[in-house]
């Protein structure tokens, strides 16, 4: 008697995860490619990460993405790093290969230029300073996208400013790093802004950089997209800014890895975004 094949699982692992639209995404990218398959949020503590992931193969997973906080650490736990991965050092796409190794990967990057691209295509990355707040997982990716996309300049704050500090070292001289308190300085002629911090997002702190010093015209993005609209974008189209949500970026970055683990590159549409919203 032959084995039924078995069904591809895949998830998000991250704490806390019950925020996350990431479930929604891919449950209609099965659906809609008629593909077998289910994916499931995780919440999993710092302590039992290594455990669970490690766990997850032998339950028939494929693959997971990963998110706030764990994007650096999983970095350690892969067997095989993309070079773009290894670059930003954090990881958001974990594939279980069928030979048992972990395979890290690192599509932030490509999914926050390409909704960039998509939602401002005006966008002329070259023409000025970028000034980013946060210096955590997903900030490694944007400044490592933003310096491949010819930014010249990069202005860096962040709470701790010794993670900032750490970032410059390694990314080198575009980085220019500010204190916290002076957070608002880094908007001064900067033509593109970007939060990659959790400020913000539900359950979080708010999001308190005074943005009198955003310059109109300049493309402002959040990558918090709970709530889609965050009081950071609503100020910055208020100084005539062009806004981009973070719902983009996450649905860009999830096409490759879905394509990595179900065998097929989904479309993505308007429709696509509404059934992340729940509409």
């Amino acid at each position: 008697m032959n084995e039924a094949p078995k069904i591809p699982l895949a998830g998000v692992i991250g704490s806390p995860i019950s925020h996350s639209r990431s479930p929604a995404l891919h449950r209609h990218w099965l659906r809609t490619l008629g593909l077998p398959g289910y994916y499931i949020p995780m919440d999993v503590a710092q302590k039992d990460l290594s455990q669970v992931i490690r766990a997850l193969p032998k339950m028939g997973f494929v693959g997971c993405n990963i998110t706030i906080p764990h994007k650096e650490n999983v970095i350690e736990l892969a067997d095989l790093v993309t070079d773009r991965a290894a670059l930003i050092g954090a990881a958001n796409t974990l594939i279980f290969r069928a030979d048992g190794k972990i395979h890290a990967d690192n599509t932030d990057g490509y999914g926050f230029i390409q909704s960039l691209r998509h939602a401002a295509p005006d966008w002329a990355p070259q023409d000025g300073p970028a000034a980013v707040f946060g210096a955590g997982g997903a900030a490694r990716a944007v400044i490592t996208s933003l310096i491949d996309a010819g930014v010249p300049e990069i202005r860096l704050t962040n709470r701790t400013r010794a993670r900032s500090e750490a970032l410059r070292a390694e990314f080198g001289a575009k980085i220019v790093v500010y204190d916290w308190v002076k957070a608002g300085n880094t908007l001064d002629d900067a033509r593109t802004v970007v939060n990659a911090s959790s400020l913000g997002m539900v359950g979080k702190p708010d999001f308190r950089v005074p943005l009198d010093g955003l310059t109109p015209g300049a493309v402002v993005t959040d990558l918090v997209y709970t709530p889609l609209e965050t009081t950071f974008l609503k100020r910055a189209r208020e100084f005539g800014c062009v806004t981009v949500d973070g719902l983009g970026m996450l649905i860009h970055q999830a096409a490759p890895a879905f394509e990595r683990w179900f065998g097929m590159r989904p479309e993505i549409d308007e429709r696509t975004r509404a059934v992340v919203l729940g509409q």
